[in-house]
């Protein structure tokens, strides 16, 4: 087994929203262990900071429309000569039930699926006449699980999962590596507007980034795609798969907690 960060040295990478938090963390984790690192924010500021701090190289713009992702993969084609890895980090969590409406609903599929389909549209032709190319999805633990509060990034969220797996079983064998990155609570701007959600659910367990980089850097190069930063997901997983009313039941019991939490609401 190759040694933790091996498999990045000199390789081409691009972060998606990496001007703070867990992607922030990841591309300084990448440069440390050698690799060239393309810095993509939607905060323009942002994406230069930090690529000015870990010797990167910044790109600023939109990593979910059509055209933004297609000025990313060029612009780090242009910087790199090759993307050997493309994290689509990027995310937004809106709260919300069914009632959070259509331009919410749509917004959330569009940043945290369809930046990866569409990703994975443009670098797949190079990579299979390549024969490798490594794709990581930062889904979070709510793409195996749930996340009360926020319908549209619990649903979304696992169709970033679900696209992860389709990538993995479909290309496996022609030399593309998924990965699928599933954190729960991470001390991150997000965490903090999560409200009463996130502070039942989320914020007792929470980590770093770096600890979520560190983990990230460790399962690339031990080759495993699902990447579990808090390990008690896997057994929240499971119970999810296989005592499913006994496991909805327990979620119930948190959405109460909730409700009756500083801030929540029935």
């Amino acid at each position: 087994m190759s040694a933790p960060g091996s498999t990045l040295a000199d390789r081409g990478v691009v972060v998606t929203g990496a001007g703070r938090g867990i992607g922030e963390a990841l591309a300084a984790a990448f440069a440390a262990a050698g690799a060239r690192v393309v810095v993509n924010d939607l905060d323009a500021d942002a994406a230069e900071a930090v690529a000015a701090r870990i010797g990167g190289i910044p790109a600023p713009g939109d990593a979910a429309s059509p055209e933004g992702v297609a000025a990313l993969v060029g612009a780090a084609r242009a910087a790199l000569g090759t993307v050997d890895v493309y994290c689509a980090n990027a995310g937004i969590a809106p709260i919300g039930g069914a009632d959070a409406g259509p331009e919410v609903w749509a917004r959330a599929w569009d940043v945290n699926v369809m930046s990866h389909v569409r990703a994975a549209e443009l670098l797949l032709p190079d990579w299979l006449e390549r024969g490798e190319g490594r794709f990581l999805a930062t889904v979070s633990a709510a793409g195996l699980l749930t996340m009360l509060g926020s319908a549209p990034y619990a649903v979304t969220k696992h169709g970033a999962l679900a696209f992860a797996e389709w990538l993995s079983a479909t290309y496996r064998h022609r030399g593309i590596r998924v990965h699928a990155l599933c954190p729960q609570g991470v001390n991150t701007d997000m965490l903090k507007v999560t409200g009463a959600a996130g502070d039942v659910l989320l914020r007792p367990t929470a980590i770093e980034p770096e600890e979520v980089a560190a983990a990230t850097v460790a399962a690339i190069a031990e080759e495993r795609f699902l990447i579990l930063p808090h390990p008690e997901v896997a057994d929240f997983y499971a119970a999810r798969a296989t005592t499913p009313d006994r496991w909805l039941g327990g979620m119930n019991h948190l959405q109460q907690a909730i409700e009756t939490a500083p801030g929540g609401t029935a």
